[in-house]
Formats: structure tokens, sequence, C-alpha cells
């Protein structure tokens, strides 16, 4: 499936336009006078905030006096719609990202990770607390997030996942008990997929670095594209650029990561706990 990702492609040609201006040698001011806009205006073309349009980019390239056939395409790109929205989702920022990311280091505290759940799973997670939702809503909620579970084992560019997983997790009944135990059985299955590092995070391991809260940490295969540090929150969500946020988030993983069963050990915890169940 062809996916596009317009937001990330928004923030990408910001940056590049921003670039282009700075090279230019021009303020804001200066570039957005000669454009023909307001400071402000360009200000949010520049943040990322609104789309630059192909019209736009051309004005910018004959202002900056450089050709960048890779802008126009951007500019395209920026215009489209996200593959989820013909599912009549509005995500927190965080498809949109994954989308095209290379990798994901996940940390997940309560809850199996998205890109490791299983349909049935996924569904209660979407029923609980969500009062007048239709059902249409959330049987398009589980398809997004099924379709995402399919570039694990894409043969070309496949999205590589390390994820750590508290054991209250695995622990917490979602759905009935057969819907743990097919979870726990699928989390098994993935646990042996090449793209797929799953350790689990036991309750003996006492306290530990990410005990206020899951987050996920997104990489990106163009050196250009900056890491972004995701968290997620009740009532929103945090995108993180900041070099030295990520970078801390990335030692928080890290350090989780050398706290947490190894693969092997963790594959005969989540056994054990089925088998419980």
């Amino acid at each position: 499936m062809t996916r596009t990702s317009p937001t990330f492609r928004r923030r990408r040609l910001a940056r590049r336009i921003r670039r282009l201006r700075e090279r230019a040698g021009l303020t804001q001011e200066r570039a957005a006078a000669a454009l023909d806009m307001s400071t402000s205006a360009l200000s949010r073309k520049e943040n990322g905030d609104v789309a630059t349009s192909v019209h736009e980019a051309r004005s910018m390239m004959d202002l900056y006096d450089i050709r960048d056939d890779e802008l126009l395409d951007l500019a395209r790109a920026a215009r489209q719609r996200g593959w989820w929205r013909a599912y009549g989702i509005e995500d927190r920022g965080y498809v949109d990202l994954e989308t095209e990311a290379c990798s994901v280091l996940d940390f997940q505290v309560t809850t199996v990770p998205g890109l490791l759940q299983t349909e049935e799973y996924a569904r209660a997670l979407f029923l609980s607390g969500r009062f007048g939702v239709s059902s249409q809503q959330i049987n398009n909620d589980v398809a997004v997030r099924m379709i995402r579970r399919e570039r694990l084992t894409e043969l070309e560019n496949p999205l590589r996942l390390r994820a750590v997983v508290d054991e209250a997790a695995l622990r917490r009944t979602v759905g009935r008990e057969s819907v743990m135990r097919e979870q726990l059985a699928h989390l098994l299955e993935q646990a042996d997929i090449p793209t797929v590092e799953l350790q689990v995070l036991p309750f003996g391991a006492g306290a530990h670095c990410a005990m206020n809260g899951a987050f996920t940490l997104l990489e990106f295969p163009d050196p250009a594209d900056p890491d972004v540090l995701y968290v997620e929150y009740p009532t929103g969500s945090l995108h993180v650029e900041k070099a030295s946020e990520v970078k801390a988030g990335r030692v928080l993983f890290e350090d989780l990561r050398s706290t947490a069963l190894d693969v092997g050990e963790s594959k005969r915890l989540i056994k054990a706990i089925a088998e419980q169940l």
C-alpha cells in the first residue's frame, strides 16, 4: 500500500524553505514583503504550521535565485491527504510520524504496543471509556491499527520495532481472558519477526527510570529529518524535536533495555503469563 504523510512532509518542507531563505541572506520580513505575504504568514510556513503551495514555492525559488525540483515535489506531497484520513480518524499526529519512520523505539507501561496488538485487543482498548462513539468509527480505528502492523513485514522498507513493555501491560486483562490469551500468543509470534525486538520489564526490576509513563522515539531514514520523541497523554500529545531532549529520551530507553529481560527470557515470561490465564 502506498502511504503518504502530509504533516511530516509539511515540516520537512518548512525546514527547506527556511534554509533557502537563510542561504539567500534575507530576513523573514524582507522575504515576506517580496513574496507579498505577511511576516506572520511566512513564519507559519517556515514552522510547518501551514503548507506552502506549489505556486508559493516557485515564487520563493525565484526570489532566492535557486532551482529546487524536490521543493516542488514536497509542496505537492504536503497537500495530499494522509492515508488514514480515509478512515475518518483524527489521530494525535502519531500515525503521520510512524508512516515516514524507519525505526520505532517504544516503551509501554499499561498496554501492549500498538504495532503488536491483535484486532480484538485493539477493539477492546478503543471501546474502553469511549461513550457515544459509533461502531463504524471503532471499526475504522481498528482497521488503521491493523494496517500499521503491515509495515513490520513489508519486503521493501520495513519498519523496525524495538519495544520494552512493562509486565503490568501483559497482566492487565483487556477484553476477555480469551482476548488476552490470543494477544500473548501473538506477541510470542511477533517476537520471532526479524524486524521486532521485544523485551519485558519485569516487576522484579523494581523502580526504573521511566516510572512517569510511556514514550516513543521515532527515527527516520533521511539524516536531515530529526528524530522525534512522542509522548501521549489523556487529552493530547507532545512532539519533541529538541536534540537534547530526544537524546535524553534515547538514554532512558537504553537504560530500560538494559534493565529489562533479554528477548529469550521475555518470551518465557510471556508464555508463563499466558499459561496462568
